[in-house]
C-alpha cells in the first residue's frame, strides 16, 4: 500500500495495490497489519457507511461529530469520482482552518484517512457516484454538525452544487465554535 502524508498532519492519502487480470482486479482496501508494519496505527473502526449521489455536483459537507462521539473516517470511492476534503477544526492547531483535498475515484482506488477533529466533505464528479467509508465512532444525531461548504475558500470545482437544506443552512466557519482541541 502506498501511504502519503498530506499538508495536514495526521491526514493520509492511501493507495492500495490492485492485482488485475482479464477478469478485473482484486485489492485489499483495508489491512491493519499492513498499515501497522508501515508505522500507521489507526483507531478501531466500528461502522461502515455507503452513500450514492445521483447528480454530478452533489456536495455533502462539511460534516463532523463532536466529542465524545467524534469520528475518524477512512473514505474511498466505490463507483464514479469525487473530490474529498478534510479541514483541520482543532482549536490551537498550527493548521487550524486549513484544508486538503484529493480526487478519489473508482479508477484510482485512493483513500483518504481523516482523523477525528477534522471536518469532512465531498463533491461528486460523475453521475451515480458512491462513497464508502469506515468510521471510528457510531453515528450520533445529538453530536452531528456541519459548517457551511463555501466559508473556507475551498475550490470545489462547481459554482452551484446540489445541497441538502442542512448543508445550505450550516453556519460559516468564522461564526462556528469548534468543539475540538489540538492535542499536539
Amino acid at each position: 500500500m502506498q501511504i502519503e502524508q498530506t499538508t495536514l498532519p495526521g491526514v493520509l492519502l492511501l493507495t492500495p495495490r490492485r492485482h488485475g487480470d482479464a477478469r478485473g482486479f482484486f485489492s485489499e482496501s483495508w489491512n491493519r497489519k499492513t498499515l501497522e508494519e508501515a508505522g500507521v496505527d489507526l483507531p478501531e473502526f466500528v461502522q461502515d457507511n455507503h452513500s450514492m449521489s445521483g447528480a454530478v455536483g452533489t456536495l455533502r459537507g462539511l460534516h463532523y461529530q463532536s466529542p465524545p462521539m467524534a469520528q475518524g473516517k477512512l473514505v474511498r470511492c466505490g463507483r464514479g469520482a469525487l473530490y474529498d476534503v478534510a479541514v483541520d477544526a482543532r482549536l490551537g492547531s498550527p493548521t487550524y482552518g486549513q484544508w486538503f483535498g484529493a480526487e478519489l475515484s473508482f479508477e484510482n482506488g485512493r483513500q483518504l484517512w481523516i482523523p477525528a477533529g477534522f471536518l469532512h466533505g465531498f463533491v461528486t464528479r460523475e453521475p451515480d457516484t458512491e462513497i464508502v467509508y469506515k468510521c471510528t465512532a457510531h453515528y450520533s444525531a445529538a453530536n452531528d454538525g456541519g459548517v457551511r461548504w463555501d466559508s473556507l475558500g475551498i475550490d470545489w470545482g462547481v459554482d452551484a452544487p446540489v445541497l441538502s437544506d442542512k448543508d445550505r443552512d450550516a453556519p460559516a466557519f468564522v461564526n462556528w465554535q469548534s468543539p475540538f482541541t489540538f492535542e499536539g
